[in-house]
């Protein structure tokens, strides 16, 4: 990772305070927690996404997939639930950072339910554009990368040009602007995707949640809300 957030310069206009981005870190947080428990290390395959299952009961087929030890989780819904499973502590951190930096500001532009909708289904997007490109994998998707994807493509349409505190090569602390930043982060995923896409980093999850958010920015934002920091010079010399 070239830059690692740890803060913007980006106050929030329309919403007090972020309780669904809270929310979500708290959420993943303690799914987090329930998975280092000896029910929660036997029920991961259920709710992780795999592309196998997925298809072969068509996704909204109705029937019920599980382990033997009795946990069943309509496929489909596994859509959602992977998105809250995370491999390790390391896994977690870096994707509820991000979420934590640049998702309040997403909420705002959005409004507190429609910031919601926006990151499950980016998270839906990011998992299926993954079972798609590689339907026959029988490995468990889990993570909250696709959703986070949505999160980063939505601030870089939205706040390209805020100033982001950053530590380059995860020591160097600077400030850029956020389009560096999150661009980096963005080319980098296509370029994985190219040269690795049957890597054990689920890249296709990140280009489908990317995709998604860049999309669903454009319909869920609040009417008026400007795109790429217009107005952001007036607002700065008034």
């Amino acid at each position: 990772m070239v830059f690692i957030p740890l803060s913007d310069d980006n106050p929030l206009r329309s919403i007090r305070f972020q309780w669904v981005t809270l929310g979500l870190i708290a959420a993943n947080v303690a799914v987090f927690l329930l998975e280092n428990t000896p029910e929660g290390q036997a029920a991961i395959a259920s709710f992780a996404l795999i592309p196998t299952e997925l298809f072969q009961v068509r996704i909204f087929g109705g029937t019920a997939v599980g382990l033997d030890q009795g946990v069943r989780v309509p496929e489909g819904l596994t859509l959602i639930t992977y998105q809250f499973l995370h491999s390790d502590i390391l896994h977690l951190l870096s994707n509820m950072l991000f979420l934590w930096v640049f998702g309040d500001n997403v909420e705002d532009a959005m409004g507190h339910f429609k910031f919601l909708l926006f990151y499950l289904l980016s998270g839906v997007a990011g998992g299926l554009a993954h079972a798609w490109m590689l339907p026959n994998s029988t490995l468990p998707l889990i993570g909250a990368s696709g959703a986070v994807a949505g999160v980063i493509a939505a601030y870089l349409i939205l706040h390209p040009r805020v100033r982001v505190w950053v530590l380059a090569f995860r020591i160097i602390p600077l400030r850029i602007k956020a389009a560096w930043v999150l661009g980096v982060w963005a080319v980098t995923q296509i370029v994985m995707v190219t040269l690795a896409p049957f890597d054990q980093v689920a890249w296709w999850a990140h280009i489908g949640g990317m995709v998604a958010g860049a999309i669903l920015v454009l319909v869920l934002r609040r009417p008026g809300v400007p795109l790429f920091d217009r107005g952001l010079e007036d607002t700065a010399a008034s």
